[in-house]
């Protein structure tokens, strides 16, 4: 309880400075510009860890590599040798950070700096569903740097630094991936039992400020987790078969019974009876590389049915834009979401989303062999290219007027490590890169 005290009047001090000291944005406008900006702010040698550049930026999300950093290492996203060397350095110490609190046992959303290489993990609303994602998707990112063509030396190291921390600290990372598997809960519907992470209360992940139960998002990074810790060696799928009386097919099966039995991908099963545009939400989308693969016909038509839904309904988007909000209609808020926040997941919208919404549909025009949906990515992307212009930087949210994000304690804030991910769906959306390098 004293080191949640702590965490939570460190990051109010955050908030508080950033609602009294920002200081005005820098007059560049060309995307090119704002590029270089971002980039030199993102991975600046000064920096412990890789932060977001928001006014809680000082601390440090786990679940933030599975969610908005895939593509730090995207050759196509580095500006120059020097680039690629702080990105590399940056993501290494990051990533071994939060293997450290793996091993210490603390799996939290949120490590708060407090003193020289000291750090307290504390839960911010619910426990976290994502946290083990990221650190895998982390680790992930590091072992795959030299698997792309690229020209930096930094990559190769890079990979070998990951595969050396994936061995160091694979033993850790079982145990807190089996813990994770051994506390899902039945839930019983229909005459079928299920397994969800968060039946009974609710479990944090990347959107965890509606403090729902029985949440899609939550459970499909479950599955991911599990997914990964497979692929990465970590673990044996025969044990978690054993944890969840099931092998992963099945597990995902379910929850695609569960979550889509009526012809769509519901948000929340805890929410009330609503027409099935109120019962989506944009986040669903999950991670890149997780929970859709579209392999499967059946699944491919819930991501479509879903997806129709959000591109049809109004109330998902600015007006006259390719822009989406998170969902139709405000979540439930906290009191300390009226103040700071208060529509952080609903009315307002995500551009990381958004790239990953359109990454998704790119996904699905490539599995079904079609066109259906790459002029709706393109377009979102043309929007938040624009509205970066705009605004001066990559946002990390914007109004539903499509204005930059303003509260009373957050001012709005330049999501500069999420840019690379929006340059690297651009260049598989159009086929060439919205930026070129002469390094």
């Amino acid at each position: 309880m004293a080191a949640t005290f702590v965490a939570n009047a460190l990051q109010a001090v955050n908030f508080l400075g950033d609602r009294f000291l920002r200081q005005s944005p820098h007059s560049l406008s060309a995307i090119e510009d704002l590029y270089r900006h971002s980039m030199d702010s993102a991975f600046s040698v000064t920096e412990v860890f890789l932060v977001t550049g928001a006014p809680h930026a000082s601390a440090y999300y786990p679940r933030d590599f599975a969610w908005f950093y895939p593509d730090v290492l995207d050759p196509e996203t580095i500006m120059d040798a020097q680039d690629a060397v702080r990105r590399v350095r940056l993501l290494e110490k990051s990533v071994r950070l939060l293997l450290e609190a793996v091993r210490a046992d603390v799996v939290t959303t949120t490590i708060v700096p407090a003193g020289r290489s000291r750090y307290l993990g504390v839960n911010y609303f619910s426990r976290p569903s994502d946290t083990l994602l990221g650190v895998l998707a982390g680790l992930q990112q590091m072992i795959s740097a030299e698997e792309r063509a690229s020209a930096y030396l930094a990559m190769s190291q890079c990979a070998h630094a990951g595969r050396l921390l994936l061995a160091e600290y694979g033993s850790d990372l079982k145990r807190a991936i089996l813990k994770l598997a051994s506390e899902l809960e039945p839930f019983d519907a229909d005459g079928t039992r299920y397994l969800l992470c968060d039946a009974s209360g609710p479990r944090s992940a990347a959107t965890d400020t509606r403090a729902e139960r029985r949440r899609f998002v939550t459970n499909a990074c479950v599955y991911t987790t599990f997914v990964w810790g497979v692929q990465l060696g970590i673990v044996e799928e025969n044990e978690l078969k054993r944890l969840l009386g099931r092998d992963l097919t099945e597990y995902k099966s379910g929850l695609l019974g569960l979550f889509g039995k009526n012809g769509y991908i519901r948000h929340s099963l805890d929410g009330p009876a609503g027409p099935p545009v109120s019962q989506v939400a944009l986040d669903f989308v999950s991670v890149h590389r997780g929970f859709w693969n579209m392999n499967d016909a059946s699944e491919r038509a819930l991501f479509a049915a879903t997806t129709d839904l959000i591109i049809a309904e109004p109330r998902f988007r600015i007006p006259s834009t390719f822009h989406f909000l998170v969902s139709a209609d405000n979540p439930r808020n906290k009191m300390i979401h009226k103040i700071a926040a208060p529509a952080y997941q609903g009315r307002s919208s995500w551009p990381t989303f958004n790239v990953e919404f359109a990454d998704r549909m790119l996904d699905f025009d490539e599995f079904s062999g079609s066109d259906t949906y790459r002029a709706c990515a393109q377009g979102i992307l043309k929007d938040i290219c624009t509205a970066t212009e705009v605004h001066g930087g990559y946002q990390e949210l914007i109004s539903e007027q499509g204005l930059k994000y303003r509260t009373w304690a957050y001012k709005g804030a330049v999501a500069h490590s999420w840019f690379p991910r929006f340059l690297s769906v651009w260049r598989r959306a159009h086929g060439t890169p919205l930026l070129q390098w002469n390094d």
